[in-house]
């Protein structure tokens, strides 16, 4: 391991609002939190929003600045890339911020049912190869994790450049008989119609990836329903 990924590492488990589980915790879950996000960590009673595969956390970032009466938890395994949101949540002192490394196979260990009301999933990997199906984090084994943690009518938000994801995800809506809440299969061309100001602004902002996709010249989907 490189001495920049453990200098990011050292300086991780020293930030309070990044909770590093063992690995066993990983497996079978952890209750510092559980059930107790707000209690303990945030001292208040918002709602709480995910970012799932958060990456360096750019949304995660994005949804604190623009929603400072809900709470925003990025969570990913790579604490190299949690560094980089947790160093810039910290440098501009937002309490609404925090971080959770874990494997997202294991989120609903990590939160009591009711505990969540909305999940964001920002250009995760699409497991393109039909074999991998099962983890795409929109299959259907994780929608169940997703529904134990989340109030009734939770939203999924879905931010996607792949086309073999986006249709994937929503022959699942459909087998399942979701609410579809908002879609669009080219948010920069075609835009979201009846889509709030405040979130049309959200969804502008680019993570790392989605600015080489847009290079690319690839379409960015968009999709929301509900639990």
């Amino acid at each position: 391991m490189g001495k920049d990924k453990l200098r990011k590492f050292a300086e991780v488990s020293k930030m309070t609002h990044v909770l590093e589980p063992s690995k066993e915790e990983m497996i079978h879950g952890s209750d510092v939190l559980r059930g107790k996000w707000n209690v303990e960590l945030f001292k208040n009673e918002a709602p709480i929003t995910l970012e799932l595969a958060c990456g360096k956390g750019e949304y995660t970032l994005a949804l604190g600045r623009m929603f400072p009466q809900h709470n925003h938890i990025g969570v990913d395994i790579k604490g190299n890339r949690i560094w980089r949101g947790a160093k810039t949540s910290a440098s501009e002192k937002l309490p609404n911020v925090a971080f959770l490394r874990t494997r997202i196979e294991s989120i609903d260990s990590f939160f009591s049912p009711n505990e969540v009301d909305q999940i964001w999933i920002t250009f995760p990997d699409p497991q393109k190869k039909g074999k991998r199906a099962r983890k795409r984090l929109t299959h259907p084994e994780f929608l169940d994790k997703y529904r134990k943690i989340m109030k009734p009518g939770g939203r999924v938000n879905l931010k996607t450049d792949s086309s073999t994801l986006f249709d994937f995800t929503l022959d699942v809506i459909l087998e399942q008989g979701l609410k579809v809440i908002h879609q669009s299969i080219d948010i920069y061309t075609i835009g979201i119609k009846k889509f709030p100001d405040e979130l049309n602004t959200l969804m502008e902002t680019k993570t790392h990836y989605e600015r080489m996709w847009l290079e690319d010249g690839k379409q960015i989907k968009f999709i929301s329903f509900e639990l």
